[in-house]
């Protein structure tokens, strides 16, 4: 592992004691960027990022403590790779930050880029975990309730047409074929060029027809390339691409043909990116995020496609929060997306994560006959309110349950048939017990204690935060392209809004603090 210190680069020069002592008579001492240093503990961070980079190979690399605050200080004050640069050169607080002297130098902006690509979003994870860690023994953090929802990510990308996507499909697929066979690359591109110039005055439906047919052509082709001996004489990484292009491509084609398609490719630039509707309809992603209701610190971070699960991804927050820290958490508050069998029986499991789930219901209309709780369930066999019996059963359309029928000779003369049957009608009447019944029973329930009330009211906290990401930290447009690199946007985003919470609760418990942390900060200091 390589010991980073502050004589490591050549290239940065650090603050000398004289220096440090000018720079402190100018920096306020109640300063956000001065109490953050002596708040957070920067240096447990070194041997992830020393991970980054090799022992004994290339040239000595730029301090990575100090790259990771110029990330700190860009989300922070929302400034980019050459802005943030610039105002470096004459910002004492951001040198006193980052612990460097007037004579030292900056890199340049595209050194930022390629210390992004090292640290990977797998590494500032760890990163994330770990300020989480300090900010638990800290006493921050409690394990009595998280807070979970989610926001909208706009995605960096222009939606083409479906000619266009379909074009440029191709094109990136011939440009990673490209290493493998340079000849028949050559021949296809000048195909393609001719389609152009032949369907240049047709009508959109020819033009789209032509292309789709090269494209299956070409595919034809190009899934031989992985088979044949020349793929394994070039690079790893020429042989990822081509891979990573024939899936998209067969994914492009494969929306083509189902018009109804849910998860459609909109972008060979960002193939990740889906249409969703948060509000209204949009292209992007959605950011997850869980909350710690008592010091209001985000504990646990997700990006999903603008159509994931959200309901369903409140598992995987709590289960990469309990993972990192080894703890466990009692209870959740989600909205209406988490009241949903499979959601609710994966959250509540006893043998598995166990919590109690707060979550308002679904608006169902009332229904005009007996409601299938009224039905009583034992084993397969189903009994109504009049004592009739069936054992009649299929699954339903959507297999989330059985729908039990019984017969019209039970349902003609039944002395309750008018308030059974919503409709009078109907010859007979169908009951469908939903296989997540108990899960649903037990959620509407816990929403008429007090204690329902209690945590609801909690639960515009994460509303706030999350329009503190958005507004202060304009998390709501991607900088970069891929569900990976949003992601990687968001940890860093999440990052530097917990440091400010910390700085904030440990600054001043008594005005900024909430619930027991506050009260449990306000008792030591």
């Amino acid at each position: 592992m390589l010991n980073f210190d502050a004589g490591t680069s050549d290239f940065f020069i650090p603050l000398g004691q004289a220096e440090r002592e000018r720079y402190e008579k100018v920096v306020p001492q109640d300063h956000f960027l001065r109490r953050l240093t002596q708040l957070v503990d920067f240096t447990r961070f070194l041997p992830l990022l020393a991970t980054a980079y090799s022992p004994d190979q290339g040239r000595k690399p730029l301090d990575p403590l100090v790259m990771l605050k110029f990330e700190v200080l860009a989300f922070h004050y929302r400034l980019s790779d050459r802005e943030l640069l610039v105002v470096n050169r004459f910002n004492i607080a951001y040198r006193l930050f980052l612990g460097l002297s007037l004579d030292s130098p900056f890199p340049h902006p595209s050194l930022m880029t390629y210390f992004r690509k090292r640290l990977g979003p797998e590494r500032l994870q760890q990163i994330f975990d770990d300020l989480v860690g300090q900010a638990r023994q800290l006493g921050l953090i409690k394990d009595r309730l998280r807070l979970k929802d989610a926001t909208h990510i706009i995605a960096n990308i222009a939606v083409p047409s479906t000619i266009r996507l379909v074009a440029d499909t191709r094109d990136q697929l011939l440009e990673t074929l490209q290493p493998f066979a340079p000849p028949r690359v050559a021949e296809e591109e000048q195909r393609a060029e001719a389609i152009r110039v032949a369907t240049e005055d047709a009508k959109d439906e020819e033009r789209l027809l032509q292309r789709v047919a090269h494209l299956r052509t070409l595919l034809a082709w190009a899934d031989e390339v992985p088979r044949q001996e020349i793929f394994g004489q070039q690079s790893q990484t020429a042989q990822e691409r081509l891979r990573s292009a024939l899936a998209l491509a067969h994914k492009v084609l494969a929306d083509r043909e189902d018009p109804q398609a849910q998860d459609k490719v909109l972008s060979v630039h960002d193939a990740d990116a889906r249409c969703g509707k948060h509000g209204d309809f949009y292209n992007g992603y959605l950011v997850d995020v869980a909350l710690d209701a008592d010091s209001q610190i985000i504990t646990a971070v997700n990006v999903l496609p603008a159509n994931g699960d959200e309901g369903g991804d409140a598992a995987q927050l709590i289960r990469q929060e309990e993972q990192a820290h080894g703890n466990a958490v009692d209870a959740v508050s989600i909205d209406g997306a988490g009241f949903r069998g499979p959601v609710l029986r994966e959250l509540t499991d006893p043998k598995g994560l166990n919590l109690e789930v707060f979550t308002p219901p679904s608006e169902v209309p009332p229904s005009k006959g007996f409601p299938s709780e009224r039905f009583t369930l034992k084993v397969i066999e189903l009994t109504c309110p009049a004592g009739e019996t069936t054992r009649q059963r299929e699954r339903n359309p959507n297999d989330t349950g059985l729908k039990y029928r019984f017969s019209r000779k039970q349902c003609g003369g039944c002395r309750l048939r008018g308030e059974c049957l919503s409709n009078p009608e109907a010859k007979q009447r169908t009951v469908i017990k939903n296989d997540y019944e108990a899960e649903y029973t037990a959620a509407k329930a816990k929403t008429q204690t007090q204690e329902y009330a209690r945590v609801r009211r909690e639960h515009p906290a994460i509303e706030r935060k999350l329009a503190e990401l958005v507004r202060r930290h304009d998390l709501r447009h991607a900088r970069y392209r891929g569900r990976l690199k949003v992601l990687f946007q968001s940890l860093l985003t999440v990052l530097v809004v917990n440091m400010k919470r910390i700085v904030r609760l440990l600054s001043a418990p008594c005005e900024a603090a909430v619930g027991t942390v506050r009260a449990e900060l306000a008792g030591v200091r």
